[in-house]
């Protein structure tokens, strides 16, 4: 099969890569029809993490090919789309809604599904079935539901968006903008979203927000303290892992506030005197997208969401390193890739 391999920073390939095979009982093999590029790949892409000819990928839709023998929610034929963590579901840590942190869990960047083929792991506990084959329309959407979407969406719930709520976003890549889709699915009054990209302050309205702050780091705090009347926001996203996005986050906050942060940290380091004094709870990490699969399957089955437009390019799998080069340099939001 195809697939794609970071030989080193800023080296993607596309080459042949042995096909998967059946390795435990709990496994199923899918045939990808579309994956995509995380801005977390754009880490190891940019050289601020280690990468040596790493298999890339953790998002997948696909049809099931092969079930092991001890599989019994899914079948051959079924389309399918799963968690980048892959995990059993049914353990005590997934049974309280934290699938990311599964006794079992399985990293898939690990095994790559940016590829033709891909095993999946505990699939029993990882794949949800669609209802049916779905239109060729809906792929971008069940794509993000993957991984974008349901970390946009912990990422909302974390900060206890909701009804009466201001919610403000840190971040205006695929995973902000639909932490701001997922605010406005839970009810929230006011969505500020932070972002200087006219393209991605669009979408950001189109998806919900209210408000638009172009500033960022203290003078975006000032702007959304601004905003709420010097109080600051009741729930804040971080969807960036960076230093200054953290400290603009907590900032952000009014004192009992709410931060969810999901962005995959780098260097980050909370002062303690800052925290203690800030008030705030702070929730997060690697999404449980598993915990949310089957909503958000139906709310795209349905036609009630539409998170698939983060996708601003679309490219066949051969041309993956165009896709990355794309991301990194922001002329693209986020890169699907079609098989």
């Amino acid at each position: 099969m195809r697939g794609v391999v970071m030989y080193a920073p800023g080296d993607v390939r596309v080459e042949e890569r042995e096909d998967p095979t059946i390795v435990e009982p709990t496994d199923a093999i899918i045939r990808l029809t579309a994956t995509c590029i995380c801005g977390s790949d754009l880490w190891p892409y940019r050289g601020a993490e280690p990468v040596d000819h790493q298999v890339m990928g953790h998002e997948y839709v696909g049809v099931v090919e092969q079930v092991g023998s001890e599989v019994r929610t899914v079948k051959v034929g079924d389309f399918v789309v799963g968690s980048f963590w892959a995990s059993d579901n049914t353990c005590d840590i997934c049974r309280a809604g934290y699938q990311a942190y599964c006794t079992h869990r399985v990293l898939m960047g690990t095994i790559g599904t940016q590829s033709e083929l891909a095993r999946i792991p505990l699939a029993d506990g990882t794949l949800v079935a669609t209802p049916g084959q779905p239109d060729a329309d809906l792929i971008p959407s069940l794509m993000a539901a993957s991984d974008v979407l349901g970390t946009g969406w912990f990422a909302a719930v974390a900060a206890e968006a909701g009804p009466g709520k201001t919610v403000a976003v840190v971040g205006d890549g695929a995973v902000g903008l639909l932490a701001v889709l997922a605010a406005r699915e839970l009810g929230a009054e006011r969505i500020i979203a932070f972002s200087g990209h006219a393209h991605r302050q669009a979408l950001a309205r189109e998806f919900g927000a209210t408000d638009i702050v172009e500033e960022r780091g203290e003078a975006g705090v000032a702007r959304v303290k601004e905003l709420t009347g010097g109080l600051g926001a009741h729930s804040v996203v971080e969807a960036v892992g960076t230093q200054e996005a953290m400290m603009q986050a907590i900032h952000s906050a009014r004192p009992g506030g709410h931060v969810g942060f999901v962005g995959v940290s780098h260097d980050v380091a909370i002062p303690g005197d800052e925290l203690f004094m800030a008030g705030v709870h702070l929730h997060g990490g690697p999404a449980p997208v598993r915990e949310y699969l089957p909503h958000l399957l139906q709310l795209i089955w349905d036609r009630k969401i539409d998170p698939g437009k983060v996708f601003d390019l679309s490219l066949p799998l051969e041309k993956a390193a165009e896709g990355y080069k794309a991301m990194d340099e922001r002329t693209a939001t986020k890169v699907l890739l079609t098989l």
